[in-house]
């Protein structure tokens, strides 16, 4: 804090080469009018005044140095010289330069020193019969001017320091807000790439994990039929080659996506959608049996990927853990409010649904949560299998808040 007292600009070389200049110009033409207020040329006074002047040439680096210097001229010439000299006009530089720089209240001392030798100058200007005669009312006015002088340019330093150091403070407050909001999209593109990946990691695990699934319980069951029932061996490799097929298309769909770019020439196919449910079901598994109770009603595309999605994992898990000889079954029951899905089996089943990493029921529960519907997963109650219950409403909560408010007959 004293640092910033006594040096609080700074001044940068350009600055120190105007204050000399202007410091010259000044010390010289007060020199020059001051034979012409004494009435007389006597070459004291040109020094004292040239003296006066020099400190002004620190006034931007230091206000309070420049302004100690000066009243110590000024305090010489008020004591040796009978009248004013051309370098009074310190005092109002002086006043506005140390009201502009200098912080709190050591900028004071300057109206403090100035309203003190605006009284002690006329006083010794009347003593010394300066001035012709002596009128009370003229020493008034002199005193008013020479106040004046000090208290007009301070307050005028003081208006400028303030609505600088405002400036300054909406700047600051405009780089913390930019910073902010910066840092906030940087968050969010993170959060958003984030979901992407995840979006990406359930496409894929729900693709390759079913797909794979599916191809070995088929090369499985061909191998074993292929010598006892050739035609059905047939078959299987008819459903391998068929999901080999379909599955490499989504991989490409997917990496398509991901590569972007005005080169990339992805295939967007139609979403799977509840119509591709049943297909699913007789490709995965002759030990797998479909149950529709009522019709689908206003159901959107993202409601029907998230159903085919959740058939999709329920019948990898099937195939993966149910075991030779267990039967599952794909149960969905549609109602105008909401659709519920249910893939259940009678084989072993998985006793800890993360075993694994759990990454098929972890996306599962992300993308029946997501569209504000519940999910549970886990070994059945009644006997032995695994089950798979999803509810999930026919509108989302963000769909009901954007529809209008239910108004009444208008007639």
């Amino acid at each position: 804090m004293r640092s910033e007292v006594w040096f609080p600009a700074g001044a940068t070389q350009r600055d120190w080469m105007i204050d000399a200049g202007s410091t010259l110009v000044l010390a010289l033409l007060g020199a020059l009018f001051t034979p012409v207020l004494l009435g007389y040329i006597e070459p004291s006074s040109r020094l004292l005044a040239g003296m006066t002047f020099l400190p002004l040439v620190v006034r931007r680096h230091s206000p309070l140095l420049a302004m100690i210097g000066c009243g110590m001229g000024c305090l010489l010439q008020l004591m040796t010289l009978p009248g004013p000299t051309g370098s009074v006009v310190v005092v109002p530089i002086l006043a506005y330069v140390v009201a502009r720089w200098v912080p709190g209240l050591p900028a004071r001392s300057v109206v403090v020193l100035g309203l003190v030798g605006a009284v002690l100058g006329p006083v010794k200007w009347v003593a010394t019969s300066w001035l012709p005669v002596y009128n009370g009312l003229l020493l008034i006015a002199f005193f008013l001017m020479c106040a004046a002088a000090v208290l007009t340019p301070y307050a005028a330093g003081r208006r400028v320091r303030e609505t600088a150091i405002a400036r300054e403070a909406q700047l600051a407050a405009a780089e913390e807000r930019y910073a902010r909001r910066a840092y906030a999209h940087e968050q969010q593109t993170r959060i958003d790439e984030a979901a992407q990946r995840a979006t990406i990691a359930r496409e894929l695990h729900d693709i390759v994990a079913h797909s794979l699934s599916v191809m070995i319980v088929q090369a499985e069951g061909g191998k074993a039929l292929a010598r006892k029932k050739p035609e059905v061996a047939e078959q299987a490799l008819t459903t391998i080659a068929e999901t080999g097929r379909e599955s490499l298309y989504e991989m490409r769909r997917i990496v398509g996506v991901l590569r972007g770019g005005p080169d990339a020439r992805a295939d967007f196919a139609p979403a799977p959608s509840l119509r591709d449910i049943p297909d699913l079901v007789t490709r995965a598994s002759e030990h797998a049996r479909l149950e529709v109770y009522g019709e689908p009603v206003g159901t959107s595309p993202a409601l029907e990927v998230t159903v085919y999605r959740i058939v999709q994992e329920g019948l990898t898990n099937f195939l993966k853990h149910a075991g030779a000889g267990a039967e599952a079954s794909v149960i969905l029951t549609y109602s105008p409010s909401q659709v519920s899905v249910e893939v259940v089996d009678t084989g072993h089943g998985v006793p800890d649904p993360t075993e694994g990493g759990g990454n098929g029921i972890r996306g599962m529960q992300e993308r029946v949560t997501s569209m504000g519907g519940t999910i549970t997963a886990g070994p059945r109650d009644d006997g032995p299998g695994f089950r798979v219950y999803a509810r999930i409403p026919v509108r989302t909560p963000y769909e009901r808040l954007a529809e209008p408010p239910e108004t009444g007959d208008p007639r």
